[in-house]
């Protein structure tokens, strides 16, 4: 078993709504970022880089990298989980907590959960997702933005 850390966080600017675990949610902000700025994916790609030994989302999808310009980051998953796979590893379990003081995502969190377990080609009993609050406190707790934190375990499939 290896155990991967991932984080990612991003301020909002003027927009018309988020991606978080793939699922659009409506909100009058939008993510500053190269990318759609998927926080959650973001950062379960970097607990799975992390697991595997490998370099972070930054050198696999570089930002100065025209060809990741607002691409869905489920795509940049599908790839990530693509390079574990050939790599020897399967996922074994992941566990997600967004931060942000809003919007509130509670009703997001199942089709997030869902599509997340698919792009993975797991069952969705193998992930987790889960948010919180900062209390007020922070650049999350300001809203100024949102971050995420993602643990995972993956597992050797060859030896």
């Amino acid at each position: 078993m290896r155990i991967g850390h991932g984080y990612d966080a991003h301020r909002f600017r003027e927009g018309d709504g988020l991606t978080l675990g793939g699922v659009h949610i409506p909100f009058d902000k939008a993510f500053l970022a190269h990318s759609d700025g998927d926080v959650l994916i973001h950062a379960l790609i970097d607990a799975l880089f992390g697991a595997a030994g490998e370099a972070d989302i930054g050198a696999h999808f570089p930002p100065s990298d025209d060809r990741y310009k607002g691409i869905s980051s489920l795509l940049l998953l599908e790839e990530t989980a693509r390079i574990l796979s050939e790599k020897g590893f399967a996922l074994e379990y992941a566990d997600v907590t967004v931060v942000a003081q809003r919007p509130k995502l509670a009703p997001f969190i199942p089709a997030m959960r869902g599509l997340l377990a698919k792009t993975l080609g797991v069952d969705m009993s193998r992930l987790n997702v889960k948010a919180t609050t900062e209390e007020g406190m922070g650049f999350t707790g300001r809203g100024e933005g949102i971050a995420a934190h993602a643990v995972c375990l993956l597992r050797e499939t060859e030896e």
